[in-house]
C-alpha cells in the first residue's frame, strides 16, 4: 500500500503466551495490558463502534451519524490514536508530552469540527486557524507512518495549488490562495471530507477488522500448516510452503508489509534451513507477499480505490482480478522448482509434514468463513458489508474450539491488533486527501490528460512507456495509492482515449506498475524488508525479487491489449491465449533459471535465448506468438536433445 513499517500480524504464540507486543509490530503501546495499552483500545473501540452504527444505521442519542459526523470522528479518534500508538522516532518507547498534546489537538479540533457537519454542507462553514493546526498535524501523522518519502510527497503535492500557474505546459493550473487551499483541503470533499476518507472509514474498515479476527484466531499458522500439507513434500518444499501461504495471507491482510513480517518469519527460516541462500529466500518471500495485495478475494486498498474510481461493484474488480494473479503465482512457483531442481534441493521429510485431515478438520472454519465471504461479495453483492458478517460468523465458530475461542484476554488482544490495523491504514491514507484535492481543484488533472495525449504524439506505446516510468517513480517511494490516484485521473483517460482500450485493464495495469515498484531497484521496499529478517543484503535480494517476480512485470501489458485476461469484453481469444501465455511462462522460467520443467538443465549459453523466446511466444500477438513459438520449439529440442546425450533429463516435476 505505502511505505510502511511492518504492520502487526498477530502472531498467535505472541497473544496466547506473551505480555509483551509482537515483534514485527512496531508501536509503543508496550504490554498487553498497559495503560498506554488499554487506553490505546477504549479509544479504538469508541471509533469502531462509530463506524458500525454509521455503515448499518444505528441511531446514537435517537439520530443517525451525518456523513460528515462520522468522518470528523473517524479522523479525530484514530488520529489521536497515531499519536499515542505510532513513535516520532523509532527508538522512542514512551508518549512525550508533546504527542499527548498533539493526540487531545487533533481529537478535540476533529469533535468540533464534526458539531459544525451540517454547517459545512449548507453553508460552506470554516475555520481557517483550525483548519491549519489539523492540516499540520496529519502532515506529522503522514511522516511518522510513511517517512520523510511520503511526507515530502503529501506536502509538496498538497502545496501545489499555491503555485500552480508558475509551472509551465501540462503541469500549469489554476492558482488558490493558502487560506482557499486549506478550505479544500480540510473542509470540502475535494480533501479530507471526500474519497479518501470514505475508503478507510467505510470501505476498507470491515476488511481490517476481518483480518484482525481472523489472524487473532489463527488463520495465519492454519495458511501455512495447510500449505505444508500440500506442498511440503515436494523439492524445495518450504519455498512452494511461503508462496501458498503468503498468497492467501496477503489477501487477507491487504498489506505486503504485514504479511512479508507474518508469515516471512516463519518461512524465510525454513527455506534457509533446506538450502535456499538468505536472500533468495527473502526475495521468495518479497515477491510471495507482493502478489497477494492482488490476489482475491480481497486484495488490498487499492483495489477498493479502483472500484469507486471507475465506478463498478467490488465483486467486477475481483474477478478481474483472478487470472493475472494466478498467472503471477504460476510464474513464481515455476522458478523456485526450478531453482531447487537445478541445486537438487529436496522437500520436507514425512515427520516434519503436518497432516492434510488434521489440518483441514482444524481449520475448516476459515475456509468455511472464506467461502461465506466470497458467496457475499460476488452472489449476494454485499461489498463492504461482507466483511463485517463474515466477522461475527468467524467469532461464533472460534467458540468450537479451546485454541480459538475469544476468551476476554483473546478478544481484547483482537481489539488491540484491529486497532493499530486501522490506526496504520488510517494514517497513511488520510493525509492523501491533501494530493487528491490539490490536483482535483487546480483543473491540472484535465490539462495532464491533454497533455501526456500531446507528448505521446497520439501514440499509444508512447503514452504507455511514460505512463510505466511515472508508476516507478511515484510507486518507488512506496505510494502506491498516491500513484493511481494521480495516475487514474490523468493517464488513465489519455491511454483509453488514444487506444480505445479496455477502461478495467487500464486502470489494473496501473495498480500493477505502481505496486511492483516495492521489489524493484533502487528502492525495493518489500524486499529490503524481507533481507533484514533474512539477514541477506538488502540490494541482492531487491535484484533477484525483480527477476522471479518478472511474470509480473509483463502481464500487464499482456491484459492491456487483451483484456479477456481480465475477464472483460469477449472472453473467447482466452482459448488460444491463456495455453500460449502458460507455455510462455514455462520457457520464461527454465530460462531464467536454468531449468526446463519436464526437459532438464538449460546450459547457460541458451538460457537468454529461451527466456527471450517464451516471452515472445506468450505475448498475445498473432506474429510475435509464431515466431516466439518456432524459435522456442527449436531451443527445447536443443536443450532435450543435450540433456539426453549427457543423462541428466528431467526428474519428477513440481
Amino acid at each position: 500500500m505505502s511505505h510502511t513499517q511492518p504492520q502487526p500480524v498477530g502472531d498467535t504464540a505472541s497473544i496466547t503466551q506473551s505480555d509483551t507486543e509482537p515483534t514485527s509490530e512496531i508501536t509503543r503501546l508496550g504490554a498487553l495490558f498497559s495503560k498506554t495499552s488499554i487506553f490505546f483500545v477504549m479509544l479504538c473501540v469508541v471509533g469502531l463502534g462509530m463506524g458500525i452504527a454509521y455503515i448499518f444505521g444505528i441511531p446514537i442519542g435517537g439520530k443517525r451519524l451525518l456523513e460528515g459526523q462520522y468522518y470528523w470522528f473517524f479522523i479525530g479518534i484514530f488520529s489521536a490514536a497515531a499519536f499515542i500508538a505510532l513513535p516520532a522516532h523509532k527508538s522512542q518507547q514512551t508518549i512525550p508530552f508533546y504527542d499527548i498534546i498533539a493526540a487531545l489537538l487533533v481529537f478535540g479540533i476533529s469533535m468540533w469540527f464534526s458539531t459544525h457537519a451540517w454547517d459545512i454542507i449548507q453553508s460552506s462553514w470554516t475555520n481557517i486557524p483550525a483548519g491549519v493546526i489539523l492540516w499540520v498535524l496529519m502532515l506529522e501523522i503522514a511522516r511518522r507512518s510513511g517517512g520523510i518519502p511520503f511526507l515530502l510527497v503529501v506536502l509538496l503535492l498538497g502545496l501545489y495549488p499555491l503555485l500552480a500557474d508558475y509551472f509551465p505546459g501540462l503541469l500549469m493550473g489554476i492558482p488558490y490562495s493558502f487560506e482557499h487551499m486549506i478550505e479544500a483541503h480540510v473542509f470540502r470533499t475535494e480533501g479530507m471530507m471526500g474519497i479518501t476518507t470514505k475508503i478507510v472509514a467505510e470501505i476498507v474498515l470491515g476488511f481490517l477488522v476481518f483480518a484482525g479476527v481472523l489472524i487473532a484466531t489463527g488463520a495465519g499458522e492454519f495458511f501455512i500448516d495447510l500449505a505444508n500439507a500440500g506442498f511440503g513434500k515436494y523439492r524445495g518444499g518450504p519455498a512452494k510452503v511461503s508462496i501458498v501461504a503468503s498468497g492467501f495471507f496477503g489477501s487477507l491482510s491487504g498489506s505486503i508489509f504485514s504479511n512479508i513480517a507474518g508469515t516471512g518469519s516463519i518461512t524465510i527460516p525454513t527455506m534457509k534451513k533446506v538450502g535456499y541462500p538468505p536472500h533468495y529466500a527473502a526475495a521468495i518471500e518479497a515477491c510471495a507477499s507482493t502478489g497477494g495485495v492482488v490476489m482475491p478475494p480481497v486484495m488490498g486498498a487499492i483495489a477498493f480505490v479502483m472500484a469507486i474510481t471507475i465506478g463498478v461493484d467490488y465483486a467486477t474488480i475481483m474477478v478481474a482480478a483472478i487470472l493475472p494473479s494466478l498467472l503471477f503465482y504460476f510464474g513464481l512457483m515455476l522458478q523456485v522448482d526450478a531453482y531447487a531442481a537445478r541445486k537438487g534441493l529436496t522437500g520436507m521429510t514425512s515427520d516434519q509434514i503436518p497432516s492434510a485431515r488434521k489440518v483441514l478438520m482444524r481449520g475448516w472454519p476459515f475456509l468455511s468463513v472464506m467461502v461465506f465471504l466470497v458467496w457475499g461479495l460476488l452472489y449476494m453483492r454485499w461489498e463492504y458489508y461482507a466483511p463485517w458478517y463474515a466477522c461475527v460468523m468467524m467469532i461464533a465458530l472460534s467458540f468450537l474450539s479451546r485454541e480459538t475461542m475469544m476468551t476476554p484476554r483473546r478478544l481484547f488482544a483482537t481489539m488491540r491488533q484491529i486497532g493499530i490495523l486501522v490506526t496504520q491504514t488510517a494514517a497513511i491514507i488520510l493525509p492523501i486527501a491533501f494530493v487528491v484535492s490539490a490536483l482535483t481543484i487546480t483543473g491540472v488533472t484535465g490539462s495532464m490528460t491533454s497533455g501526456l495525449v500531446a507528448l505521446g504524439g497520439d501514440n499509444v506505446y508512447l503514452i504507455i512507456a511514460l505512463g510505466i516510468l511515472a508508476c516507478f517513480i511515484m510507486g518507488m517511494a512506496g505510494l502506491a495509492i498516491v500513484a493511481y490516484i494521480f495516475l487514474a485521473v490523468t493517464l488513465a483517460p489519455a491511454i483509453i482515449e488514444i487506444g480505445g482500450l479496455n477502461t478495467v485493464a487500464v486502470h489494473f495495469f496501473i495498480i500493477y506498475y505502481a505496486m511492483l515498484s516495492v521489489i524493484t531497484p533502487p528502492v525495493g521496499t518489500a524486499a529490503f524488508l524481507a533481507a533484514t529478517i533474512a539477514g541477506a543484503k538488502p540490494m541482492q535480494t531487491s535484484f533477484t525479487a525483480m527477476r522471479l517476480g518478472v511474470v509480473i512485470y509483463f502481464v500487464p501489458l499482456f491484459f492491456l491489449f487483451q483484456p479477456a485476461l481480465v475477464l472483460q469484453g469477449d472472453l473467447t481469444p482466452l482459448i488460444y491465449v491463456l495455453p500460449s501465455i502458460i507455455i510462455g511462462i514455462i520457457l520464461l522460467s527454465g530460462g531464467l533459471e536454468g531449468y526446463l520443467l519436464g526437459v532438464g538443465l538449460v546450459r547457460p549459453l541458451l538460457r537468454l535465448p529461451l527466456a527471450a523466446a517464451g516471452f515472445a511466444f506468450s505475448f498475445p500477438g498473432l506474429m510475435t506468438t509464431l515466431v516466439g513459438g518456432v524459435i522456442s520449439a527449436l531451443l527445447v529440442f536443443v536443450i532435450w536433445r543435450e540433456n539426453k546425450e549427457t543423462g541428466v533429463l528431467s526428474t519428477k516435476a513440481i
